[in-house]
């Protein structure tokens, strides 16, 4: 029973903990704009978690950090999208390829863009409030977008296969030790 314990704590709860702890200092040390773990992490969370915890994993990250970085007028057009992400990570849910996820990482990255532009024009008085205005709040956010969309690649990659590549580390050598007590 003592095993099952040790090989819940190391599939579910280590790596969830590590996640956090990493997304949040992540955020809050010097990194190039927008290249963050939080798309990846919201892709992942809607993928791998149900219900509530799904858009809680993310949105968590994202307080915690924020108490430290400081609250700002779009807010809530970046929580919007990561919440939009997290329902994107849920197609692949059964279906996990190279492909499905470099393409649902790459559209995660254009909903980012899209909400939070709009939420910097609409929210701030960066840019006019006129169509001219949202257009050139768009073009100002292109050089930002290089880094989201690298970023969200970069980190989807990593969470997704570098989870499962840890689970079956941490199942073998659970089996090692187990053969290992066997022979004593």
């Amino acid at each position: 029973m003592e095993h099952r314990k040790v090989l819940t704590f190391i599939k579910e709860i280590l790596p969830v903990v590590f996640i956090i702890v990493s997304a949040v200092i992540s955020r809050i040390i010097p990194h190039p704009p927008n290249f963050t773990p939080i798309g990846g992490i919201a892709l992942f969370s809607g993928a791998y978690l149900t219900g509530f915890r799904s858009f809680l994993f993310p949105l968590l990250i994202m307080f915690v950090s924020d108490l430290f970085l400081g609250f700002h007028s779009t807010l809530a057009y970046v929580y919007i999208s990561f919440v939009l992400i997290v329902l994107l990570g849920k197609l692949l849910k059964k279906k996990k390829s190279f492909l499905r996820l470099a393409a649902t990482s790459i559209l995660s990255s254009v909903l980012f863009f899209i909400i939070t532009n709009f939420g910097v024009w609409q929210a701030t008085n960066m840019y006019p409030k006129s169509t001219q205005g949202l257009v050139q709040s768009y073009l100002m956010g292109i050089p930002f977008f290089k880094n989201t969309l690298i970023g969200d690649l970069f980190y989807t990659f990593l969470l997704f296969y570098g989870v499962a590549y840890a689970a079956t580390l941490a199942r073998k050598m659970l089996l090692d030790f187990s053969k290992k007590r066997e022979y004593r």
